[in-house]
């Protein structure tokens, strides 16, 4: 049967929990007796206050955020946090990036404007197909930090473990740009410094960026920093140097709630979705990998398991494949421009009914033009 809306595989802005539209839209026009919407409010206005201490207080204990950690609420996206990070940590002026995908490579460049960049190791050569082992990278010692990307959304690469830098003789603290895993899984914080993320995949609506940032690294950024973009500055105000984007942290937090409560395989939280992310995942893959005409072309041990890249052997057939699931309501599977081909996205809120319904439909079309 089909599903009553359409799935949405989206990279982002991607597809949200129902349940959360349904409860944001019963108080679009007045928040739980305000007589006003979340976005007419006051950032400073003590129903704003609650909306926003709660969240972060849910996003802690869902993503089991250490308390030496500060969580700040911030807006710009990855992309600006590529700028804001060295702005901030870069004191002697001493990167490393592994880059190991689009979004990688977008982080070094980005921070070479204001520091030396090394690249400890470059995948570019094989289409960002894999990641090598960490103890292959060159390292220095001395670095301001380390960067990587922990989801690399276009390629569908995804570190199945966040290296521990410690065991590599590497002292410089981690940063790691989650923007497309967050929440989808556990991470081990002992091995973080730094991690920021935008929250349109996982977590609401473009505009919001979650930073999680040990407190023993928010130190007076680069004179260059803008005041709003200091990391000091931003935890020391509460998220409310400036205005924050107030209606996306309010939809985060609804977000938060749902995945506190989320269940499956007799688990909850964050270990309910992690265990269905990595059914969801497999499905998928076996699909694919059991096809004759859809491949996925990344090494099986880095596959991601949120954002699945997949090509028809018969490239002259993925118009007609596109336009076939539309039509059955598996929307936005156009693969990244710089790729080509196919994408699905399957964040947290992708049940796993739309995965099984777009695995139907990939054996259904493979029997009609295969």
């Amino acid at each position: 049967m089909r599903s009553p809306r359409p799935y949405n595989f989206s990279a982002g802005p991607a597809c949200l929990p129902l349940s959360v539209l349904e409860q944001a839209a019963a108080e679009m026009c007045d928040w739980q007796g305000t007589g006003m919407g979340v976005m007419e409010m006051s950032h400073r206005s003590s129903a704003f206050q609650s909306i926003i201490s709660q969240a972060e207080s849910d996003l802690r204990q869902l993503a089991q955020v250490p308390d030496d950690f500060a969580i700040l609420f911030m807006q710009g996206g990855a992309l600006a946090e590529n700028a804001i990070v060295p702005l901030n940590l870069a004191h002697t002026g001493q990167v490393d990036v592994a880059v190991t995908g689009s979004w990688s490579a977008k982080s070094a460049d980005e921070a070479a404007r204001y520091a030396h960049v090394h690249r400890v190791t470059d995948t570019v050569q094989d289409g960002y197909r894999s990641i090598p082992a960490p103890s292959t990278w060159t390292l220095r010692e001395g670095v301001d930090y380390v960067h990587l990307c922990s989801n690399e959304t276009i390629d569908g690469v995804e570190f199945a473990e966040l290296p521990n830098l410690r065991e590599l003789g590497c002292s410089a603290p981690l940063v790691v740009d989650c923007s497309s895993n967050q929440l989808s899984r556990p991470f081990d914080w002992s091995r973080i410094g730094l991690a920021f993320g935008g929250a349109q995949k996982n977590i609401g609506p473009a505009g919001l960026t979650l930073v999680y940032a040990r407190k023993a690294l928010m130190k007076s950024p680069l004179a260059a920093c803008p005041t709003a973009f200091s990391f000091e500055r931003v935890a020391r105000d509460g998220s409310m140097f400036n205005t924050p984007p107030t209606y996306a942290i309010y939809i985060a937090g609804l977000v938060f709630k749902w995945a506190l409560r989320f269940q499956y395989a007799g688990l909850q939280g964050l270990a309910a979705l992690d265990a269905q992310n990595r059914d969801k995942a497999a499905l998928l893959y076996g699909a694919l990998d059991g096809s004759a005409l859809f491949e996925n072309r990344v090494d099986p041990s880095v596959r991601s398991r949120m954002n699945v890249p997949f090509f028809l052997r018969e490239s002259s057939l993925t118009d007609t494949f596109l336009a076939q699931a539309s039509q059955a309501g598996l929307m936005q599977l156009k693969g990244h421009k710089s790729k080509g081909g196919c994408r699905a996205s399957i964040y947290n809120a992708m049940p796993l009914s739309g995965v099984q319904a777009l695995v139907d439909f990939l054996q259904d079309f493979e029997r009609r033009h295969g």
